[in-house]
């Protein structure tokens, strides 16, 4: 039975618990925390959780002994901290993304995780989703072929007031914007599939929040050591919230939300459909598992699975690194307006909270703060 301590039990966590409650089995929340222990109080209650202890500050659990697990739920700005105080305590860590504020967080948590010999995964969902891991798998087969080109339409839609909420739109606390808290699952999913690029050329704007610091669209072109390149659209002003991953091989198109689309050459070069390579790439996904889980609640049972088994957790913490660095270059690219090659360095000025804070566009004052929203009701994007 693994002992489950909950740090920040604002709109996230909810994801979280849920995913918990599947497992009772296996698991057992012992502990929620929030600087607002009203609202741990509140999903005590909500979630019935009766065996969970609930306190206004992660440093008062972390000399418990029962606790296996602490996962973190609460703004980006705090994630490191918390992180590599549970590691030194002796927990295992699982944190929501984004993994830090900075690379220099980063590496600060792997070091520890390293050191004290403890798991630190980082949430990255959509990878345990159906499309995107067979997506993976037909792309790892090479049937289709090198990649050329991969587009990644990380759209969403909020609201003027969705940055009144205390801790968001600025870069001191959320650490950016719709790149980092929005796309980051896409940008995730990319690092995944293609490896890190070379270079990254950005740029970036905020359109509709005259209320946040930070960008609500920005727009990245990737170049790869093969030649390949990727664009990466991150944006909160798109309605309908159109989200989409898709791969331009040499032999076939493929992509999340699925379809598959593959050329041949006339004798004159221009194109007609390749429908038999077209069925062997469409029987090959089809021929791929469903997953038992989705989301949230795979990648919880693939932690508790570390727990039984010892078997290596899909998303390790270089990976969340490795989002994050992308992420950081784009903003670099943005903010300096010119290319910028990877990786980046310890002595890079946006390798640092302070370098990033000191040198990214500050669009817009923040206009409003409130503590807390009535309706806690949330979206975690579309089911690709």
């Amino acid at each position: 039975m693994v002992n489950v301590a909950i740090v920040g039990t604002g709109n996230i966590s909810q994801a979280h618990i849920k995913s918990y409650l599947q497992f009772k089995d296996r698991c057992k929340i012992v502990a929620l925390v929030d600087i607002y222990p009203e609202k741990a109080e509140e999903k005590k209650k909500r979630f019935g959780l009766v065996d969970a202890d609930v306190y206004d500050d992660h440093k008062k659990i972390l000399g418990r002994g029962d606790i296996d697990l602490v996962d973190i739920c609460t703004p980006p700005y705090v994630h490191a901290e918390i992180a590599i105080n549970s590691l030194n305590a002796g927990k295992n860590v699982l944190c929501e993304k984004p993994m830090g504020a900075s690379l220099g967080e980063c590496d600060a948590m792997i070091e520890a995780s390293k050191r004290n010999n403890k798991l630190l995964s980082i949430i990255a969902q959509n990878r345990y989703r159906t499309a995107f891991m067979k997506l993976k798998k037909v792309l790892d087969s090479g049937i289709a072929g090198d990649v050329v080109h991969v587009q990644v339409d990380s759209l969403w839609w909020r609201g003027h007031n969705y940055y009144d909420l205390w801790w968001r739109g600025t870069w001191e606390k959320e650490g950016g914007g719709c790149t980092l808290n929005h796309a980051v699952h896409h940008i995730d999913m990319v690092a995944w599939m293609m490896g890190m690029p070379e270079e990254v050329q950005a740029v970036m704007s905020n359109t509709s929040h005259d209320n946040a610091e930070v960008e609500d669209i920005s727009i990245a072109i990737l170049k790869y050591k093969s030649g390949a390149l990727g664009q990466i659209t991150s944006s909160v002003v798109h309605h309908g919230e159109e989200q989409q991953v898709i791969f331009q091989c040499k032999n076939a198109r493929i992509s999340a939300p699925w379809k598959v689309y593959a050329s041949t050459q006339k004798s004159n070069g221009f194109p007609e459909r390749n429908e038999k390579l077209e069925r062997e790439i469409q029987e090959l996904y089809d021929s791929l598992p469903e997953a038992k889980y989705i989301g949230h609640a795979a990648q919880i049972d693939d932690v508790l699975n570390y727990f039984e088994t010892g078997k290596k957790v899909l998303v390790s913490a270089q990976d969340g690194k490795n989002a994050l660095e992308l992420i950081t270059a784009i903003y670099k690219s943005a903010s300096e307006r010119k290319p910028v090659k990877l990786p980046l360095l310890k002595d890079d000025p946006f390798y640092t909270v302070g370098g990033i804070q000191a040198n990214v566009p500050h669009f817009y004052e923040k206009s409003k703060s409130i503590k807390n929203f009535d309706n806690e009701n949330i979206t975690l994007g579309r089911e690709v």
